[in-house]
């Protein structure tokens, strides 16, 4: 067996990237940002050459963590250990464990996210709109939005305008909060601030509520804050989220767009999304369109942010106009 123990996480990540082979390893590096792509790139490229024992143990390692992290969330830390210490051994299961929440901190409100959602809002309803933001901050996304659909509209909106705001949450805070309503502390808070809430935690939610609910919170908080209305407006549907339209609803988007954004546009996405459009063009727009593409070259990524946003202006306005409906997954709407 070889002694991975001396490597860096970045290390062991090139290594497991590269023992992936290149299809998988780009499907990973779609969820990554710009910053730690060229990490990666880097390390993968000064590899020397890495032996099979290495491969193996890294990717052992790596099982063992996805293991870890699946009897994490389905039994808590306790769970966890008890499961891997069946299977492993217990010095082994401990240094499992160990690896596992050195790189992953276990969220606050870990028994709250195993709640039904209906109990949970009986349970917090009549809070502060300040704890409930901070509840729902934490909570699944499907969760949060089934509490938010069914608060007062009053509730909704300073619920709402709550958690888009929300920064870092000091742990004593948390810990008190998590007292109260749970009766006990979590043994792996850390003294550490946590990070929760924000526009991406209120733009999941969002995305999942009913459209009636939706635009009741937007509407008023357009009003109170025009600008923290925009940007979750913004954020409210991403370019790739296409793939959730009908064809007719994307026939009627491309009517209305500039085929050069389009190009731009699509110069990132993955094939899913592309072949969406492409499907939804006639052969020969297709053809010229890939075309454009080929010629178009290296562009900057900011050009092609800039493009897709155009498009999702669009994609919002038709929605506005009741032309399109964006199916959220959120109840029984039906795309048109």
């Amino acid at each position: 067996m070889a002694n991975i123990d001396r490597l860096s996480g970045k290390s062991k990540a090139a290594i497991l990237l590269v023992s992936m082979g290149p299809d998988l390893s780009a499907e990973v590096m779609k969820h990554l940002n710009e910053e730690e792509i060229e990490e990666l790139t880097l390390e993968i490229a000064n590899l020397n050459q890495v032996s099979s024992d290495v491969k193996d143990d890294v990717l052992d390692e790596f099982h063992q963590m996805c293991v870890a992290y699946d009897y994490l969330n389905q039994g808590g830390i306790d769970y966890a250990k008890e499961v891997l210490e069946k299977a492993l051994g217990k010095s082994k299961a401990e240094n499992v464990i160990n690896r596992l929440t050195a790189s992953l901190q276990v969220r606050p409100f870990e028994q709250l996210r195993k709640t039904d959602p209906a109990q949970l809002l009986n349970f917090i309803q009549n809070e502060h709109p300040q704890t409930i933001a901070l509840i729902m901050a934490y909570l699944a996304p499907d969760q949060a939005s089934s509490i938010l659909s069914a608060l007062s509209s009053e509730q909704q909106t300073e619920v709402a305008k709550r958690i888009a705001v929300m920064d870092r949450t000091s742990p004593e805070v948390i810990k008190e909060v998590e007292r109260v309503l749970e009766q006990k502390l979590s043994s792996l808070m850390t003294d550490e601030y946590s990070t929760a809430g924000g526009l991406d935690s209120i733009v999941d939610i969002l995305n999942l509520v009913d459209r009636g609910t939706e635009k009741t919170i937007l509407e008023e908080l357009d009003e109170d804050d025009p600008e923290l209305a925009e940007d979750i407006k913004q954020r409210m549907f991403v370019f790739e989220d296409i793939v959730l339209l009908t064809d007719r609803a994307i026939q009627m988007v491309l009517r209305e767009i500039d085929m050069e954004d389009l190009g731009l546009a699509l110069k990132t996405v993955g094939d899913e999304v592309s072949e969406k459009i492409f499907s939804n063009l006639s052969n020969r727009a297709a053809n010229m369109l890939k075309e454009d593409m080929e010629f178009m070259g290296p562009v900057r990524i900011r050009d092609v942010e800039e493009a897709q946003q155009r498009i999702v202006n669009e994609i919002r306005r038709l929605e506005e106009a009741g032309d399109i409906v964006i199916d959220r997954g959120g109840g029984d709407e039906l795309v048109v």
